[in-house]
């Protein structure tokens, strides 16, 4: 591919930026370097590689490649025997870090699946053990640790004896007063790595030794005195032995590179290819890159496609679509419309698309492969035209005539622009015909009224325009296609305060056929337009539609679960009811025969009496808490008065409200000689005189209950506050009580006088253990005196 067009379309400033995110110098080479391919294999890899990559980046943050250093020199000298220094030492254990982290990188959690770059980390060798054994024996590029060996470590330690031998006897004699006085200054220094100390220049026969060195004026004189030659003499040879040991170390860790020599040439290898595929996968995260589909027909559609080298925050998304009904794209507008930019970025992306980037455009976007790429675009936005321009284009267009064929995209900007118009236009409708014989796809930006009817009216070409919005003066920069552009001159004029008959003047001079063109044109907008909108009103429409419609469907789904629930529930407790009903029959039924055939024990009875009765109530509760969750009162009273009739749902009995409800809604209805506390939610108001009551109607005056209800209310009214309980025996005596009080409870009395007696104390022990076993009874206490002291029980409902 020609490598001109990479400029053209600053395809090498993507490069660039490409090259900052990577961090070994090859794998920045191997960015800079990248071209696009035409083998669809090859280019489904290198997007599917760096696809995963930035996957791996969205689950598990980034993978840092700093550390990796070319190391393949280092490899071939200790191939051929050589040693390695520190240094070089140090880059082998760095790259082993960095494939030690790769390879975690790649085992963590959010890492668990298998993609195109598993292999990869795979096949990474840390050599944990030489890295580490590397790290224990060089502590820098200019330190080797001490226990590097024993042999070190005994020399160093001889080393530092050595040091401190010397130090002392030039101590000594610095703090001789004698010798003090022939000092420049009260110090020990070292010259050519021997000791030495600096002696005046006129002393210098005073101070017996070796001269190293002297001060740049003269003054001053390095001696090595006589008495620490020897210990010097000494201390040079431990250094020259640390060297020796030194080099040993080095030797033998290049000994141990050199049989990994293999494998870490291979990490550094794989570690460049991740580094270059991650560089690759950030560069699209920046610019919220996709992984587009490429096909070998030619055919083009990017969906939301950005130039990525604008701001992502500002720059308008197009939508554009060639190479299945036509081959060619004739772009008008006014200028600074974006019709350059639209030109570019098609180009860009297809370039960056076949060199296995991702694109910035959105999901399921597609590509066509090219082998030639030619663009002639230039700087038109200045009315400063000259000869030389058109002929700088027409040399380029010359080149893209002679090498332009099927598999070829060309991009126009402005073609045959600066030079007469109706030579201009003509020519370039030549220029796009013999294209279009050729079977490029091609894709032109023009200001030429000719070049849109040439679209208009030529088979396998499209007119396509930028958006300008006349109200703003401003391009909205919306690639429209299937509609030519209208140049707005007369329009963005008169906006800009030039006069109204300068611009009538203009406007009749142009042809009868210009102009019905130019309102053909701006018809062809307006319709479009009422178009677009009704379009937009209609999707609208149709997503609130098939909301509504999802949550029409689930409301059903969840009705008839619930509807199906209930029966279903309701049938099993109806089961139930029915098992215990008739395990309780069968169960009294039995115990009547036993009893029959003998004197039946009145406890015995009176316990099966209170069992049935506590089973019955038990159930009525049941039946009645169901009842309150299935009944839902929508006609709650708002304003009630003292003497409004009311109905009490939870009785089905009228009654008429006696107190006016607390802030919990709670207030108190006499029915008859009943009154009960209630809550409002039970209630609802009785307008009329006569209401029903089940399927009778029940007068407000006169009760005509009959049946069950009737004898209760007729038990309840007569019921008496005292109960006489002497001469009876204890279980005589409980099973008259226990009806009596279940009487007295329903009657609503407040407490109640129980008579058993003094006697032996037997009658009034048992009616008030059967009294603490009530639940329904609040307190009871012994009579006081005048109501008949111990001989009396007072008992209290809750």
């Amino acid at each position: 591919m020609n490598k001109k067009v990479y400029k053209t379309l600053e395809y090498n400033k993507i490069l660039d930026t490409l090259a900052n995110y990577a961090a070994s110098s090859d794998a920045k080479k191997r960015c800079l370097s990248i071209k696009p391919l035409t083998d669809i294999d090859k280019i489904n890899y290198l997007l599917e590689t760096t696809n995963d990559a930035l996957n791996r980046i969205f689950k598990d943050s980034r993978l840092s490649f700093v550390g990796v250093s070319n190391i393949n020199g280092s490899l071939k000298r200790i191939e051929i025997g050589g040693s390695l220094n520190t240094i070089e030492l140090l880059k082998i254990s760095s790259l082993l870090e960095v494939a030690k982290r790769a390879k975690s990188y790649s085992r963590s959690e959010s890492n668990t699946g298998d993609d195109s770059l598993t292999p990869l980390f795979d096949s990474l060798e840390p050599l944990t053990n030489l890295s580490d054994e590397i790290k224990r024996c060089i502590i820098s590029e200019n330190e080797i640790a001490d226990d590097a060996s024993s042999t070190l470590s005994s020399i160093r330690k001889k080393i530092r004896g050595m040091n401190d031998r010397i130090h002392a006897q030039l101590m000594t004699i610095m703090n001789n007063s004698t010798t003090r006085s022939y000092l420049q200054d009260a110090v020990v220094t070292m010259r050519d790595g021997r000791y030495c100390l600096p002696v005046k220049a006129e002393h210098k026969s005073q101070v017996p030794g070796m001269v190293h060195d002297q001060s740049s004026t003269g003054s001053t004189l390095f001696i090595e005195p006589m008495a620490v030659v020897n210990l010097n003499n000494d201390l040079k040879k431990l250094f020259i032995a640390e060297e020796e040991e030194i080099n040993v170390i080095l030797q033998k860790l290049s000994e141990e590179v050199l049989s990994y020599s293999v494998a870490i040439a291979t990490d550094y290898k794989i570690l460049v290819e991740l580094d270059f595929i991650f560089a690759k996968a950030h560069l699209a995260k920046d610019y919220n890159g996709t992984k587009p589909i490429f096909n070998t027909n030619g055919y083009i559609n990017i969906l939301k496609g950005r130039h990525p080298l604008l701001d992502q925050k500002k720059v308008v998304p197009i939508n554009i679509h060639i190479g299945s009904d036509y081959n060619q794209l004739i772009v008008t507008g006014p200028n600074t419309g974006g019709k350059t930019v639209s030109l570019k970025t098609v180009g860009l992306l297809t370039l960056m698309g076949q060199a296995g980037l991702l694109i910035p455009a959105s999901d399921r976007s597609e590509l066509a492969i090219f082998k030639e790429i030619y663009a002639d675009i230039g700087d038109e936005q200045s009315i400063e035209q000259s000869l030389s321009t058109f002929s700088s284009h027409m040399t380029n267009i010359v080149e893209i005539l002679k090498h332009a064929d099927s598999e070829s995209l060309v991009l126009f900007d402005e073609l045959c622009a600066g030079t007469d118009p109706t030579e201009g236009a003509a020519l370039a409708i030549a220029i796009l015909n013999k294209l279009l014989q050729y079977g490029s796809t091609t894709m032109a930006t023009t200001h030429y009224s000719e070049l849109k009817v040439y679209a208009l009216t030529s088979d396998n070409v499209e007119n396509a325009c930028c958006e300008f919005d006349v109200e703003t003066l401003s391009p909205t920069y919306r690639l429209l296609i299937g509609i030519p552009g209208k140049s707005n001159a007369f329009a963005i004029s008169s906006k800009l305060g030039l006069n109204d008959n300068i611009i009538d003047d203009a406007r009749s001079r142009l042809g009868q056929q210009d102009e019905a063109f130019e309102d053909l044109l701006a018809d062809l907008e307006t319709s479009r337009k009422t178009i677009e909108n009704e379009r937009i009103a209609i999707a609208n429409y149709k997503r609130e539609i098939k909301t509504l419609k999802e949550q029409l469907e689930t409301k059903k789904e969840n009705i008839d679960a619930k509807k199906q629930k209930i029966i279903r529930d309701a049938n099993e407790e109806a089961l139930r009811i029915l098992q215990e009903a008739k395990t309780l029959a069968d169960t009294t039924i039995r115990n009547f025969h036993k009893y029959g055939k003998g004197v039946a024990p009145m406890a015995q009875m009176e316990r099966e009496r209170t069992a049935l009765r506590q089973k019955m109530t038990d159930n009525e509760k049941k039946l009645s808490n169901i009842k309150k969750k299935k009944a839902v009162n929508n006609n709650v009273p708002k304003n009630l008065h003292i003497g409004d009739k009311v109905k009490v749902l939870s009785m089905n009995i009228i009654g008429t409200v006696h107190t006016l409800p607390n802030a919990r809604g709670d207030l108190q209805v006499q029915m008859g000689i009943l009154r009960s506390n209630v809550n409002i939610s039970d209630l609802v108001l009785v307008k009329d005189e006569s209401t029903t009551f089940g399927s009778k109607p029940i007068s407000s005056g006169k009760k005509h209950s009959s049946g069950a209800g009737k004898i209760k209310m007729s038990k309840s009214a007569n019921v008496s506050s005292e109960i006489n309980l002497i001469g009876m025996t204890t279980d005589e005596a409980l099973a008259v009580l226990d009806k009596y009080l279940d009487d007295a409870y329903i009657a609503h009395l407040s407490s109640v006088r129980i008579v058993h007696g003094k006697g032996t104390g037997a009658l009034r022990k048992a009616v008030q253990a059967y009294l603490k076993r009530q639940k329904y009874i609040k307190s009871y206490h012994l009579g006081e005196f005048g109501e008949g002291d111990a001989g009396v029980t007072i008992a209290e409902f809750d």
